[in-house]
């Protein structure tokens, strides 16, 4: 989290993309599902961008997701990242 600036909906949808199911202890739906991370990306592709465009959806009025990208990250464990295309509202 960044010490200023957290409040304007881009951040906001960056932070959401972040955050995996259960880490908010006072609001445990909030995330990714955390069982999809693991899973070889062309399997849980097409899981993930759904969870991650109703994640937004839900927690994120502000924005209209128009595209959600996984992108194979660079390193020896494997893995996505993943990002969204938004437009604020």
């Amino acid at each position: 989290m960044r010490a200023s600036g957290n409040g304007s909906p881009n951040v906001c949808v960056q932070n959401l993309l972040q955050l995996l199911r259960g880490e908010n202890p006072y609001e445990r739906v909030k995330g990714l599902d955390p069982r999809l991370i693991d899973q070889p990306e062309k399997i849980a592709a097409p899981q993930v961008m759904q969870d991650a465009e109703w994640l937004i959806e839900t927690y994120e009025p502000r924005v209209r997701v128009n595209e959600i990208r996984l992108e194979p990250q660079q390193s020896a464990h494997g893995g996505f990242v993943i990002t969204a295309d938004v437009t604020e509202l």
